[in-house]
């Protein structure tokens, strides 16, 4: 059962990999922030459309990078749609632990908070839980997730994963 989801997990990730969702520069964008990984070469540029009480109309990125970061763009894009600034950040911090295992680091961020985030976007999420177990390749996984708090703060700088 473990291997069956694992390479269902697999799947999607290079299909989100492959056919990234919301992969254009939305011309009514008005947050945006540039990301880039040294280690591996992934750059990209993540844009958000917020309306007036600042909920995520519209996310969208654009760049080159390998497939974990393009898919986790991609799924990123999908699941912040419609999402409050407060819920962004949420699904942020738990995507961040979800990652790298860790619970203690906060990197000047909020933790969590549950009562934000819906059971259906932390199941989607899941599919990018495996990059924990390789280290080097959790930074690209987080690249976009960066670049997107980083957009909600203002943009400006570029967003590193160093």
């Amino acid at each position: 059962m473990m291997d069956e989801l694992r390479e269902l997990y697999q799947e999607v990730i290079l299909d989100h990999g492959r056919h990234p969702r919301n992969f254009r520069h939305p011309a009514e964008a008005n947050a945006e922030a540039r990301g880039q990984n040294p280690m591996c070469g992934d750059q990209l540029t993540v844009y958000l459309t917020l309306d007036a009480e600042r909920r995520i109309a519209d996310c969208a990125f654009e760049g080159k990078g390998c497939a974990i970061s393009t898919a986790s763009a991609s799924l990123m894009t999908e699941l912040l749609r419609g999402k409050t600034e407060a819920e962004a950040r949420a699904l942020f911090a738990h995507f961040h632990q979800l990652c790298t295992g860790d619970d203690d680091e906060d990197h000047g961020h909020e933790h969590a908070d549950a009562a934000l985030l819906q059971e259906d976007d932390l199941d989607r999420l899941q599919v990018m839980a495996g990059v924990k177990q390789f280290p080097v390749r959790v930074k690209c996984a987080t690249l976009a997730w960066h670049t997107m708090n980083a957009a909600l703060e203002g943009g400006g700088d570029t967003a590193s994963t160093e």
